[in-house]
């Protein structure tokens, strides 16, 4: 004879709202973590952060000039 069809059931995954401690292994040596990322590539993060922080300077810098020339 045939195959006969096999109904299939789906698995659902719930997590428990008063026991949720699938995001603890995130939290977890987070300040570690970070100097790690940071130290693997410190060039990117100043390739990142040296224009941003020369622009945000600049333009305050230039704000104070014209606030300081139209004061009288």
């Amino acid at each position: 004879m045939g195959k006969q069809p096999v109904k299939m059931r789906a698995v659902v995954y719930a997590l428990s709202p008063f026991q949720q401690k699938i995001m603890s292994g995130l939290w977890k040596d987070l300040p570690s973590k970070i100097t790690h990322k940071v130290s693997e590539n410190w060039i990117s993060a100043t390739l990142l952060l040296a224009p941003l922080v020369g622009t945000y300077s600049y333009v305050q810098n230039f704000k104070e000039k014209e606030k300081l020339e139209h004061r009288y």
